[in-house]
């Protein structure tokens, strides 16, 4: 077998982690400043308009619902164009949308901001990253994707500081936030999905990292040459359709586990003010807060790193840290230090979101149809999310409310690691996985 061009060699080594890359600029600057910086606009908008602060977040509320709808549509355009085509237009309607708000002269027309941001955002922030890596890598899946989530957090931590800085700086502040947001968004990220990032390595005559690299050069028979190298190059994929997996009970238990842990997610809002409801601990709400993003930053790259030994062991990490740190919240809410070690164990399974779902829905249903599959089960999700955020409102403002939340808490963790669990041990119990 003829070895490999020295330049061939190099991009089979280096192309994958340029895909890597990608991901990371996915989360770390669309994701980041649309969602994690979101909340810093809140107040300055409200005031500068004069209008109740539920009524200009509602646009927020309309783009989280826009994309429980838009995900199955994001799904199948993944699943049948060219992801280039696909992630560009998604970061034109977010970074266009976000470049928009900087003008608005009216509450109303950040609604229809909303809505364009929720149409392009559900292929970046839920389907990029695991489509990109399932298709690149063979080998470390579970921690190249927790590598790539894990800068959401990051991002938001750098990005809400230089967002707040600019809006400070005039009355009308927010208006330059909005502005370089929406360049940035444009300016970082439109290279990477133009020039970096495609659909399959066989599209630049590659395989998926991990696996076995012989390209085949030109030989005497040019026939066989062009048969071998087709075979060398073409993705190999393993599952089953999205039609097929609709009517598996692991699919619907896979939807179960993503509403679930995506509920419990939302716990880390009310932490704050669980923190300002005691006296002797009320200044250090913003610590906890900063503590649960360090934690889901850090626990998505160790989850990542469990998932590539175990995907149940994976899961079993991040259930039992929020187990931890929830325990520790509540039974210790005046010892400063085992607070934010409480709030730091509830960020990984925090985590477990975008980082367990991906890899459990893989390990069942396989490659072949992955995008649309995830797509469809991460609907559950994101509709989860929606309704969670009122729910433990409406329960914090009862008596013992923070007792209630942290119990429902635990429990659903609990159901999460069942309905996440069985289906991967009751197929390799019985054989039936579809991988």
């Amino acid at each position: 077998m003829p070895r490999p061009s020295p330049s061939s060699a190099r991009m089979q080594t280096v192309y994958p982690y340029l895909i890597v890359l990608s991901g990371i600029i996915l989360n770390a600057v669309p994701v980041s400043l649309i969602c994690s910086c979101a909340g810093i606009y809140f107040t300055p908008v409200s005031q500068y308009f004069h209008v109740p602060k539920a009524v200009f977040t509602g646009y927020f509320s309309l783009f989280s619902i826009t994309m429980v709808f838009f995900l199955p549509v994001a799904g199948r355009l993944m699943s049948k164009f060219d992801l280039r085509a696909v992630l560009s237009a998604s970061i034109l309607l977010v970074g266009l949308g976000c470049l928009a708000m900087s003008r608005t002269t009216a509450v109303w027309q950040f609604y229809v901001c909303g809505f364009i941001m929720g149409v392009g955002m559900p292929a970046i922030l839920y389907l990029a990253v695991p489509t990109l890596i399932n298709a690149w890598f063979c080998k470390r899946i579970g921690f190249n994707i927790g590598l790539c989530m894990a800068f959401t957090g990051i991002g938001g931590a750098i990005f809400n500081q230089l967002g707040n800085s600019i809006i400070q700086s005039a009355p009308d502040g927010w208006r330059r936030g909005y502005l370089t947001f929406g360049i940035i968004i444009l300016a970082v990220t439109l290279p990477f999905t133009l020039f970096v990032v495609r659909s399959h390595p066989s599209d630049l005559g590659l395989q998926p990292y991990g696996t076995d690299w012989s390209p085949v050069n030109a030989q005497t028979d040019k026939a066989t040459n062009k048969e071998e190298n087709e075979s060398a190059t073409k993705p190999t994929s393993k599952g089953i359709t999205a039609h097929q997996a609709l009517r598996t009970p692991a699919f619907w238990s896979f939807e179960i586990f993503c509403a679930l842990i995506t509920m419990n997610q939302t716990v880390y809002q009310f932490l704050p003010s669980y923190a300002t409801s005691i006296p002797s601990i009320a200044a250090m709400a913003g610590l906890i807060a900063s503590s649960c993003m360090i934690g889901q930053a850090i626990g998505k790259i160790v989850l990542g790193f469990s998932n590539d030994r175990n995907v149940v062991l994976g899961l079993g990490v991040g259930i039992s840290s929020g187990l931890i740190g929830i325990f520790l919240m509540w039974a210790f809410p005046t010892h400063g230090v085992l607070l934010l070690l409480g709030s730091f164990g509830f960020g990984f399974v925090y985590a477990c979101t975008t980082v367990e779902t991906p890899l459990l829905v893989r390990s069942v249903f396989g490659t072949l149809d992955y995008t649309e599959i995830y797509a469809r089960i991460q609907m559950a999700g994101s509709a989860a999310s929606a309704v969670a955020a009122i729910l433990w409102g409406i329960i914090i403002d009862r008596p013992h409310g923070y007792a209630v939340l942290f119990t429902l808490s635990a429990l659903i963790m609990v159901a999460a690691l069942a309905t996440g669990s069985l289906p991967l041990i009751n197929g390799r119990r019985k054989g039936s996985l579809y991988t």
